[in-house]
């Protein structure tokens, strides 16, 4: 190739690969990884985990939660769950872990049955109350859909374990399926936002949430958070995942109207200055639920793990409160291990 040739196909190239990165949507980093849109996003290092974590000796029920009275747990052999093939149903089994039923279909949100949320098993954050529904007492699991790949939405015993009782299918953002994968997950399918999928009539949609991602010190935002929408034949349920307070509830509300579970995380907000950029507190959650129009609220990602300040009992207090305040029905605080049925 002549030397002129090359430099205006070298040129086209360059320019090329500078559109596509131009082009790239605002939540994709153009050096690679993703990025949450919102330009107030404060991104906390590890030098600010430290920061917090010098001051926690301060909150001894963070660490040591014994003065807590037992949290509520409704005892659910899984039968009415078994035989139910029509009607919408949401079981709390604890933290982010809901057990969704919509039009034949059993949906588990980010499943962890473990003792802990770590990369280890013997240590790292433990379970405060067990899992509201045994493994064995599940119905057929079809489908499995993660938010993001920490710990405590993403874990891989329990993964694994459902990989050999259901083999379901596996939605979860983008930079996810090779590892998952290599683990023996075998039906991985990976989402940027608001792609859809149809998995036995019903759409799935990933939307967004403002989060972040990583499992080790150099991953952090290389794979996608995100929520889901859960379209089906009568009934459309959103599941948050973890998630800061942005707009993105409001075009969630605008592009799917009306909603009717809206299954929402109220825990692990305090310090506020170190978690609000990734955790809603209630009143955000309380507004989210606004901001979707959804007909009932199912709250979450509380009572299960000691991952904050708050107290454990504290969430739904005030997430009940902020309803009384703004005169709003539509709450449905299940019991670890209550099953409703919409």
């Amino acid at each position: 190739m002549k030397p002129l040739h090359l430099m205006v196909v070298v040129g086209f190239l360059f320019g090329h690969c500078q559109s596509m990165k131009d082009n790239l949507p605002l939540h994709h980093n153009p050096s690679g990884g993703f990025q949450n849109p919102n330009p107030a996003f404060i991104k906390h290092g590890f030098g600010s985990l430290f920061q917090w974590g010098m001051t926690r000796w301060k909150v001894p029920h963070s660490i040591d939660p014994e003065d807590y009275a037992p949290f509520p747990i409704v005892p659910n052999d899984g039968k009415a769950l078994r035989d139910n093939s029509s009607r919408l149903s949401v079981t709390w089994i604890g933290h982010a872990t809901n057990l969704v039923q919509i039009d034949g279909i059993n949906i588990l949100t980010d499943p962890i049955w473990s003792e802990r949320c770590s990369p280890v098993s013997f240590a790292g954050p433990k379970r405060y109350t067990p899992p509201g529904l045994d493994l064995d007492n599940l119905p057929p699991i079809h489908l499995v859909v993660l938010s993001h790949n920490h710990y405590d939405h993403t874990d891989l015993p329990t993964l694994v374990e459902l990989e050999k009782r259901f083999h379901p299918q596996v939605y979860i953002g983008l930079g996810n399926a090779k590892w998952l994968r290599s683990e023996g997950i075998a039906k991985v399918e990976e989402l940027d936002w608001w792609e859809e999928r149809t998995f036995q009539n019903l759409g799935v949609i990933f939307t967004p949430t403002q989060h972040f991602s990583g499992r080790s010190l150099n991953d952090r935002d290389e794979s996608l958070w995100g929520s889901f929408v859960f379209q089906g034949k009568k009934h459309k349920v959103y599941f948050a995942g973890d998630t800061g307070y942005y707009t993105h509830f409001k075009e969630i509300g605008q592009r799917f109207p009306e909603l009717d579970v809206a299954i929402l995380p109220i825990g692990a907000y305090e310090p506020r200055w170190f978690m609000s950029p990734v955790h809603v507190d209630p009143i955000q959650a309380v507004q989210a639920f606004v901001d979707l129009k959804a007909k009932q609220m199912v709250p979450m990602h509380y009572g299960t793990f000691v991952l904050s300040d708050e107290r454990l009992d504290a969430p739904l207090r005030e997430t009940q409160a902020a309803f009384q305040a703004q005169g709003l029905s539509g709450l449905k605080p299940l019991k670890i291990g209550e099953s409703s049925f919409f």
